[in-house]
Order: C-alpha cells, then structure tokens, then sequence
C-alpha cells in the first residue's frame, strides 16, 4: 500500500496574482483563464486512475479566502456534504465521488503582509530603500511590518501538519484489513506563500532556509513519506501516469474520431 499523501493546491489565477501584487486578506475574484484553468485541472488530474483519486480523500483543509474556496468547488471533487458556504450541495447523488470533509481553517490562510498587502516585491524595496536606507527585503527572513512574521507562520503551518498527521496520516499508514478501502489522502487548497511554507516545514526545513519551491498559480504540488514511515516526510517530485487512465482517454479519442469519420 502507498503512503498517504498531502495535495497541496494553489488558487487559480487573479488579477494581483498576474500582476506580483502581494495578496493576503483582499478577496478577489478569478479571471477568467484562472477558472478555465482550475475546470481542466480537475478534469484531467481527478478521478479513478488520476493523480487525485476523490474515494481516497479522507480530508480536506481550505483557506476562508473565497478565490480558495471557489478553486475547491471547480476541481469536481463530488463531496457528499455541501461545503461549508453553501446553502446547498451543487451536484446531484449520482455525482458523490469522495466521503472526505471539508474543513475550513486559518492556519492555511495567506500570510498575512500587513503594510505589504497589495505591493509588487519591487514597490516594497523601493519603500523601503526610502524609509530604512536600504531596498533589501526577503519575506522568509524579514516577514511584513503590520503582518506576520516568519515565527508567525511556522507556528501556525506546524499546527496544521501535526493535526494533519495525527488526524489522518498515522491512521492510514497502520496496516488495513484485507479489501479494505484505500484513504488517508489529504487536499490543502490556499495560497502561494503559505503553501509553500507548508512544504518546507513539512519537510523540517526553517523558513530561513529560503524559497526553495515554486507554486505557480492553480499548481499543485504532492507531500508524502519514504519507506511509508511518518518521521520521514519527503517530497514527491513526479509520479508515473497511470496505464488505466491513459489507455481509457485513447479510448475515447478513438470513439470519438470514428463518430466524426461515420458518413
């Protein structure tokens, strides 16, 4: 059996997100490409077969932020329950793919940039080259005035990740009965910085220690365990594709040639 993994998935596409505008609590909503994007996304990476598979979810954490919430409705999960901000479930029982709930958190919110919020890291050395004499400034080291520090974040990303593990993880790596079904998988949907401050302390890394990952917006990137041991927390840098799902999409672009081809 693998190890259970953490899916870590960065919002779609904003405006400030294009522009480098540093997006903590202002709520802004999708551009059109980002919700394009996060459709296909979920088309071709959830599913049987797929990189996601929604019936081995056994939990979901979202950032309160509503571009992070609209991302998770558009990945197609099929969630049994209704999310939390809904009034009513947007899909029909047929359509129930996962039993995983979902939790809405601050510890996954944004960092929060204080005086920063809104500014390209260039508007941000050029204020500070005015006030402090010099233009230096690295956000894992300094953190933001009027926001949180790197201390702040740690903090609350550790929470996260011991909760995640003692909650979910451990559970799923104890040995299962036979024909048991596979969970112990766990979705984060948030933000660039703290997802990304997410892996590294997932990996014991400091903050300290630098951007060492990218996340590009609507990116998703996967956290597991080596030798499916839960002290060795490690990063999954690709995974094979899986046959069933390759061979099932030849399938269906052969059907549908032929439909095309039929006089």
């Amino acid at each position: 059996m693998a190890a259970p993994r953490a899916f870590i998935i960065r919002h779609g596409e904003t405006e400030w997100s294009l522009n480098g505008r540093h997006t903590g609590t202002t709520e802004l909503p999708l551009t059109e490409n980002g919700y394009r994007r996060i459709e296909a996304t979920g088309k071709a990476l959830v599913g049987n077969n797929r990189l996601i598979v929604p019936s081995q979810l056994a939990h979901i954490y979202v950032s309160p932020r509503r571009r992070a919430r609209l991302t998770l409705e558009l990945l197609g999960l099929g969630c049994r329950e209704k999310f939390p901000w809904q009034t009513n479930r947007g899909h029909s029982d047929d359509e129930v793919r996962t039993e995983a709930k979902v939790e809405v958190t601050d510890d996954i919110r944004e960092w929060d940039y204080g005086d920063y919020e809104g500014l390209t890291s260039s508007q941000i050395r050029a204020q500070r080259k005015e006030k402090l004499g010099s233009e230096r400034w690295d956000i894992w080291k300094d953190g933001c005035p009027g926001g949180e520090s790197p201390e702040d974040v740690t903090k609350r990303v550790d929470r996260l990740i011991a909760d995640l593990r003692a909650r979910f993880h451990q559970k799923a790596m104890k040995p299962a009965a036979k024909d048991a079904p596979v969970t112990g998988d766990v979705l984060l949907v948030a933000h660039g910085h703290i997802l990304r401050a997410f892996a590294m302390r997932w990996t014991g890394k400091t903050l300290q220690d630098g951007p060492i990952f990218l996340l590009e917006a609507g990116g998703i990137g996967t956290l597991s365990y080596e030798h499916h041991q839960i002290d060795e927390p490690a990063i999954l840098l690709g995974g094979a594709f899986i046959v069933e799902a390759v061979e099932h999409a030849d399938h269906a672009a052969e059907q549908a040639k032929k439909a095309v081809e039929k006089p």
